[in-house]
């Protein structure tokens, strides 16, 4: 039996189809069990739950094997802050995977993350890695880029594709590196499945390095429109960083990102040296925004 938590977001979701249909047994932790209904159609066994709940961690461990969390709290506020979900909460998750005979644990970090970092969501990520590796279970640790479906899709082309307008944070001018929630999923499968995964660190990215301003470009030139940009500069993005913290410490947590100079850490990636491990095409930022222009029902251009 293997354990998905964070089962109803972008990479839980579609790394639990591709155990099913592998034909593995997955039971799924979900904070809001309607939002699990397809999973559970697709034969999913599902335990409501969360991370700051540690009975419904103690009941979802129960006769698991292998444990894979894709959970995070980003952008949560109040009980969900990032502090109490990716910080404390996969600490409880870890001891009671633990505590419960699990063989095997796959955590989800973020490429980068560092005891030192200037944004705390990647210091917080460090501190659960190395106490996955402290705790005695055998683990993989997948450390991925920036989600195309969050970073490229949802913060970014999906007005342009809606209402030919998007909104930028920053200067919009930081090579950044994005990669296609399957990608990740594949990776997820891997170390859940093969035991060569065991006991490795493994940073993932796709395969080219765009700025937020060259992603709008790409979404409007395959879409054939002409947005309308509109960039928050980092001096406004770092006064709403202050201003919104005390009651939403998530979108705070973004604003100061944004605020941040573009040499303030970096989020490039060089994926050729994990192409060639894993023989592994990585999805384009061009094939991915096409994909969503098919969505919206929008004839790409040739």
């Amino acid at each position: 039996m293997i354990l998905v938590v964070g089962a109803t977001g972008f990479l839980g979701r579609e790394t639990t189809k591709l155990l099913l249909n592998r034909g593995e047994r997955v039971r799924v932790l979900a904070r809001t069990r309607a939002k699990a209904t397809d999973l559970e159609q697709l034969g999913a066994e599902v335990i409501q739950g969360d991370l700051i709940d540690q009975p419904s961690l103690e009941r979802a461990c129960t006769g698991v094997q292998r444990v894979f969390s894709a959970a995070h709290s980003l952008l949560g506020a109040g009980k969900y802050k990032s502090e109490h979900v990716d910080g404390a909460g996969h600490q409880v998750l870890i001891d009671v995977a633990k505590a419960a005979g699990v063989s095997h644990f796959v955590y989800t970090s973020l490429l980068g993350a560092s005891p030192d970092h200037p944004v705390d969501f990647f210091r917080t990520k460090a501190t659960v890695e190395e106490y996955l590796k402290a705790s005695g279970l055998s683990y993989t640790i997948l450390r991925p880029s920036a989600f195309m479906e969050w970073h490229m899709h949802l913060f970014n082309g999906k007005s342009i594709l809606e209402q030919s307008k998007t909104t930028i944070l920053g200067r919009g001018t930081k090579p950044r590196n994005f990669i296609a929630v399957r990608d990740v999923a594949y990776f997820a499968n891997f170390a859940l499945t093969d035991p060569t995964a065991r006991n490795h660190t493994i940073d993932i990215g796709g395969p080219q390095n765009l700025t937020n301003d060259q992603v709008a470009a790409l979404y409007a030139t395959l879409a054939g429109v002409t947005p309308k940009i509109n960039h928050v500069p980092p001096a406004v993005a770092r006064i709403l960083s202050i201003v919104m913290k005390p009651f939403q410490p998530g979108v705070s947590r973004i604003m100061y990102i944004a605020s941040l100079p573009d040499n303030a850490f970096n989020e490039t990636f060089d994926p050729e040296a994990l192409q060639k491990a894993y023989n592994l095409s990585l999805t384009s930022p061009e094939v991915f925004v096409r994909e969503r222009i098919a969505e919206a029902s929008l004839k790409p251009l040739a």
